[in-house]
């Protein structure tokens, strides 16, 4: 029998949601606060440029992203370029990401370097997470690769990322990361990465397309201001003052939004999400007549830098001038996160032309900066153990966002996935984790 179904959020995964109930022959009505489709994948107009607010790439072995092109009919959109690492260190920008940039690094030891890549090619081999799932994240590196090496390499991308959560780090989701890139090598000295022509608003258009044509409804600027619960059942939810029935509802929104929009939980549910913690994100993007590296990713470690690296975007995808995303990782509750984006723009043009002096005020095209308060959650040791389940303990409602496909970090291919998974869930009135 077909099913009417709210969905929250038209970030990736409520997207994928829409998607699968539609394919599955149910009609789905997707509820977005913002005025376009995407969440952080999201396009805007960076003055004739359309672009990702925040950068995305792709992997290999991103599988749920590449069958869903397929299937939305654009596989023949997406394109794989090598790419390349840099590491700006001691004043200068050395190669980075293969064993003879290792060994050829310069301000750390042999044996430091010998711990480090011991340590990313084991991490790279392993297939079962469960054991580093309790484990703190900054003291597993620490044994594995030393103080010197973890000084040098590691200490400053956990610091200006996490701040003070940067000690309760679940070492699982670090080695996912650190596994997600290792997949993505054609061999242990060439790294491949991918991206759509026409950026993420290819995947986002397709989607809705797709969404719309099988009867499913995307409503935009239409926030959910609650979902109303009686006698432990979903029975609607309210937008604009009045209440519109539904009898199922699945949730994408960030999970801090949860105990505002869904108050009528059990005590203990709300309890765990108002525990859960999360990172902003400043991202500052800036056009250029000049490309600053050669480099996709640059990491950093200046005293003058308060940022973990930026990532040159058209060292990946080719567009008519040079695009960098410079982000500036920060808890919500942080001074620096009210500060003006001018503080952010001009930080960025400081720390690019120290990197490439060869850059001056006129190769500056434009600089914009985006600010999303939700943007990373905070993984601890055991991060599962304190999700509620995704099928909550009232009829009609399941909520994740993607805290729930840990260890893996955020990204397109795992919202993907995950959403679908939980558009069947619901269908089923299925009651287990998704993740499992």
């Amino acid at each position: 029998m077909k099913q009417r179904i709210a969905v929250l959020g038209a970030g990736p995964m409520g997207l994928a949601v829409a998607y699968q109930l539609t394919l599955d022959g149910h009609q789905p009505v997707l509820f977005e606060a913002d005025d376009r489709i995407g969440g952080m994948t999201a396009t805007f107009d960076f003055n004739g440029l359309d672009i990702e607010r925040y950068y995305h790439f792709h992997c290999t072995s991103d599988e749920d992203f590449l069958q869903a092109l397929d299937e939305l009919g654009i596989a023949d959109r997406m394109r794989w370029t090598e790419t390349k690492m840099g590491y700006w260190y001691q004043e200068r920008l050395q190669t980075w990401g293969t064993p003879i940039a290792l060994l050829k690094f310069q301000g750390l030891s042999f044996l430091g370097k010998f711990r480090y890549g011991l340590h990313a090619f084991l991490a790279t081999k392993r297939t079962d997470w469960r054991p580093l799932d309790t484990v703190e994240a900054t003291g597993w590196i620490k044994r594995w690769v030393g103080a010197e090496a973890y000084e040098i390499l590691w200490r400053r991308l956990f610091e200006y990322k996490f701040y003070e959560y940067s000690g309760s780090l679940s070492a699982a989701w670090i080695w996912s990361r650190i596994r997600r890139i290792g997949r993505s090598r054609y061999n242990l000295f060439r790294e491949k990465l991918g991206y759509l022509e026409g950026g993420s608003g290819t995947f986002l258009t397709a989607m809705k397309a797709a969404i719309e044509s099988k009867g499913g409804e995307i409503r935009l600027e239409t926030p959910v201001e609650k979902v109303i619960i009686s006698d432990r059942k979903v029975v609607g939810v309210q937008t604009g003052g009045k209440v519109e029935p539904f009898e199922k509802v699945i949730s994408t929104i960030p999970l801090p939004f949860v105990p505002r929009i869904i108050p009528d939980l059990p005590a203990d549910i709300l309890d765990k999400f108002k525990a859960l913690k999360n990172i902003a994100v400043v991202c500052v993007i800036a056009k250029l007549r000049k490309a600053v590296t050669e480099n996709f990713w640059l990491n950093t470690n200046d005293p003058e830098m308060d940022i973990p690296g930026l990532v040159e975007y058209t060292n990946l995808r080719p567009l008519d001038h040079h695009v960098v995303y410079v982000p500036f990782y920060l808890p919500g509750e942080h001074p620096l996160f009210a500060e003006p984006d001018e503080t952010f723009l001009e930080k960025v043009r400081r720390y690019l032309k120290k990197i490439n002096p060869a850059l001056n005020d006129d190769d500056f095209i434009d600089l914009y900066a985006s600010r999303y308060r939700y943007a990373q959650p905070v993984c601890e040791p055991g991060h599962l153990d304190n999700l509620p389940s995704v099928a909550l303990p009232v009829q009609g409602l399941w909520v994740a966002d993607t805290s729930y496909y840990y260890p893996e970090d955020r990204g397109i291919s795992e919202s993907t996935g995950f959403g679908r998974a939980m558009a069947k869930m619901a269908i089923e009135n299925g009651t287990a984790r998704a993740s499992e």
